[in-house]
């Protein structure tokens, strides 16, 4: 860390604000601008700039200048001008640094063969998906419930990490390939924020370590030894075998997947059974919900993993659609970045300002998400928040307008996550599982707080892990 601030030191500043431009907050720091603020407490500095310099301002953060819009009914001059505001470059740029995906990702072809395969998590491919899950679910908890009712205590982090690798790894020999992927993609993740910086990732201790070691588990020799793999995993491997000759680019496509796949879905569905173990009445009413669900359809919660449900079925459960949404709301800090290709003038509703080629320009929806004249009490976890007449609620306001944007946890336009509705479909079932099947109890009684190391990437952890017990119902 010394040799980074060594370097820094050594660096001259050059930029200097331009007639027309954004405001301009340089932070008192050369190069890392207002990191140190922004990471003690993103949502409150963002509202604090906000309040000071309006909806549209350029901070200088991590050697990158980035004008952020704030708001919401500005959002589509992103979409509006994406020749000039590309998510591609920023993409290719993240992806070679983080993932080390490198002369592919160039290939027009192969990008749009691998952004066809994601069709694949979606429709009747997701009805697969959904029933695969359904017995992986079966085959993890069914020799849990079959046993004594006894106490079982566990850190719910620990625990949450161990379920969705389990779920998402269709792999023969699992244990072995959790242990070894498991610690090391969660103590690269821990940094990931700083691979979005210019910093070079030899700079940033063990990372270049990790990643090598990450990508070498993942390559097509390793995952031909898994007895089987998931069709859209199945899929990737035969894209990536046809364009491409190194194994060790085949392997950084699947540790981005990989990273992708399970980064954000671990912490969201920790919050999910945080929130609901300290509600009991949205236990009691999720609880109410499953059981109306059932009935309806003749099933009975019989010894044993005995429930089946369709994705149509999932999707009429508004109440366990509300507590996730509500559980996004609150943690995810997920920003949807562009880079600007050429200089050009953005021109908004509140006046023309001028953005420079090479810098970035991103949303920042927490500010949305906690948006006081949006969401009443928007600090407090409401179960019910996103039901409306015991139906979905889709209209919210803001200066007495309707909002066309009001929850953006998946990013949006071209950046919009392609897994959003696999990983939705897994929390939803992980909690129909444990709230039917089980009895949970929170031990650590303490608000926990956010940990923002992943800043602007996703859902953020808790800064410390919570104990909590579970036994199958008698």
């Amino acid at each position: 860390m010394f040799l980074i601030f060594l370097l820094l030191s050594t660096c001259i500043e050059t930029f200097q604000q331009r007639p027309g431009e954004p405001p301009l907050i340089k932070g008192w720091l050369p190069y890392f601008g207002v990191a140190f603020n922004l990471q003690k407490d993103p949502l409150g500095y963002m509202k604090f700039l906000q309040t000071k310099h309006g909806d549209i301002f350029t901070i200088l953060l991590g050697g990158n200048y980035i004008t952020f819009i704030l708001d919401p009914f500005q959002y589509p001059l992103v979409m509006k001008n994406h020749k000039q505001l590309s998510f591609d470059i920023f993409s290719r740029k993240l992806s070679e640094k983080a993932f080390s995906i490198k002369t592919s990702m160039r290939n027009e072809d192969l990008a749009h063969d691998l952004h066809v395969a994601y069709q694949l998590l979606q429709g009747r491919s997701l009805d697969i998906l959904l029933e695969n899950m359904l017995q992986d679910l079966k085959q993890m908890f069914e020799p849990e419930l079959l046993k004594t009712t006894n106490w079982n205590t566990a850190q719910m982090l620990t625990f949450c990490r161990s379920i969705i690798f389990e779920s998402f790894l269709l792999a023969g020999d699992k244990e072995k390939i959790i242990s070894e992927l498991k610690d090391d993609l969660f103590k690269y993740d821990d940094k990931f924020t700083y691979l979005i910086s210019d910093i070079p990732i030899e700079l940033l201790g063990n990372v270049k370590a990790l990643q090598k070691k990450l990508i070498n588990s993942l390559t097509s020799e390793n995952l031909a030894k898994t007895q089987e793999k998931s069709e859209i995993v199945q899929r990737r491997q035969e894209i990536l075998e046809q364009y491409l000759v190194q194994d060790l680019e085949i392997g950084a496509h699947h540790f981005g997947f990989l990273w992708a796949s399970v980064t954000n879905t671990i912490p969201a569905m920790f919050w999910a059974m945080y929130y609901l173990l300290r509600h009991p009445e949205a236990v009691e009413a999720l609880r109410d919900e499953i059981d109306c669900l059932l009935q309806s359809t003749g099933q009975k919660k019989g010894s044993g993993f005995s429930i089946h449900l369709t994705r149509e079925q999932l999707d009429s459960l508004v109440c366990l659609e509300s507590i996730i949404l509500e559980v996004l709301r609150l943690h995810s800090y997920s920003s949807s970045i562009r880079f600007v290709q050429e200089d050009f003038t953005l021109s908004s509703e509140n006046g023309n300002y001028c953005l420079r080629k090479g810098d970035l320009i991103a949303l920042f929806p927490p500010v949305l998400h906690g948006d006081p004249e949006i969401f009443e009490a928007p600090e407090e976890f409401r179960f019910d928040r996103f039901i409306e007449d015991g139906k979905k609620k889709t209209t919210f306001f803001k200066g007495g307008k309707k909002l066309k944007f009001f929850i953006m946890p998946f990013g949006f336009g071209t950046s919009k996550c392609p897994g959003r509705y696999l990983a939705v479909i897994e929390i939803k079932l992980l909690l129909i599982v444990f709230v039917t099947y089980f009895d949970l109890e929170i031990i650590d009684k303490k608000p926990i707080g956010l940990d923002h190391r992943r800043l602007m990437i996703g859902v953020q952890h808790p800064e410390s892990d919570v104990l909590f017990r579970y036994r199958a119902k008698s």
